[in-house]
């Protein structure tokens, strides 16, 4: 798939720490309860891929879902991430993508009980992401 913002390995290695290029562009996954982005937030923030700086989640659909990440219900919108079948680990997956530069966010699960809107949980890993103050620009 081709996406609005395309680098060479090389150029996602110079711009990104070694644990974030892991994460982001291997698709890999921050160690549980490491994150500082993990609990829910008393102020208004919006959440960017740390890869290219697209909006993709805001605090205001972020929960404590208590599972060692950063948990959200929905995105800002239907376009800002992609949904990929991720059968890595002997089961099927949904892993999520942001939609400007594929860069790997974390997986989405439904049907797990929360008392969320969608019943959805989007489990991201912490070091995917930037958090800035502020109402997203949709």
């Amino acid at each position: 798939m081709s996406y609005e913002i395309e680098k060479t390995d090389a150029e996602w290695r110079a711009e990104l720490t070694p644990d974030e290029y892991h994460v982001l562009r291997e698709a890999g996954t921050e160690r549980a309860f490491t994150s500082p982005l993990e609990h829910a937030d008393d102020q208004p923030f919006v959440y960017s891929c740390r890869a290219c700086g697209a909006e993709l989640f805001e605090s205001a659909t972020k929960f404590d879902a208590q599972c060692g990440w950063p948990s959200f219900y929905e995105p800002l919108a239907d376009d800002r991430v992609e949904y990929i079948e991720d059968r890595s680990f002997g089961a099927v997956r949904t892993e999520v993508r942001c939609a400007r530069c594929g860069s790997h966010l974390g997986h989405v699960f439904r049907g797990e009980g929360f008392a969320t809107p969608t019943d959805l949980r989007y489990c991201i890993n912490g070091i995917s992401l930037q958090r800035r103050e502020g109402d997203p620009a949709h």
